[in-house]
């Protein structure tokens, strides 16, 4: 039996609601569906996480999660990929990363996938930045480009060997290319 949902509900009410695959968000009483991540986007966001963990994990200085729900300023949102500074991390008493995080991520990245609208995604990464986010990163596979977000600032558009801006809490030397390569497996 399928429950049918209100063309406007609580956020309350959403969060009791079982969860989607691929996952659903809410924002302003309407519920939002991401669609289902293909393979240059699921790639995309496997090797930023690798990458960020690879430098951040082990010195206990940030931690990057796929896909990981977060509800705070009215909204419940699953970006790609968030990134946390480590003392920020709501880990329970047995040192366990919480099933629910109700705080804005530190770092926030957006995989454009083609069936998505840009609007949307900036949307949640304006969301972020609003509450607290350092950076938030918009990837455009089909336009091999990058959008940084910064509180404050209009957004810069990064091609090819630009270098990529980082959060100073984990400074990365990447360059957009380098991004793309990873698509690329060897």
């Amino acid at each position: 039996m399928t429950t049918a949902i209100p063309a406007s509900i609580t956020l309350e009410e959403f969060l009791k609601l079982p969860e989607t695959k691929p996952a659903s968000e809410f924002a302003d009483g309407r519920i939002y569906q991401k669609p289902m991540p293909q393979g240059k986007h699921s790639r995309l966001q496997l090797k930023f996480c690798e990458t960020a963990n690879r430098i951040a994990e082990a010195p206990r200085i940030a931690l990057a999660f796929p896909e990981l729900r977060g509800t705070f300023g009215g909204r419940s949102i699953v970006p790609d990929a968030a990134v946390f500074i480590w003392g920020r991390i709501p880990f329970d008493a047995d040192g366990e990363v919480p099933k629910a995080f109700e705080i804005y991520p530190d770092w926030v990245v957006e995989i454009l996938s083609s069936e998505q609208k840009a609007t949307k995604v900036i949307s949640n990464i304006l969301h972020c930045l609003k509450y607290g986010a350092q950076l938030g990163w918009l990837v455009d596979p089909d336009e091999r480009l990058i959008l940084a977000f910064m509180p404050g600032q209009e957004p810069i558009e990064l091609t090819g060997s630009d270098r990529l801006l980082t959060p100073k809490f984990l400074p990365m030397e990447l360059t957009v290319a380098q991004v793309f390569e990873w698509l690329k497996v060897s």
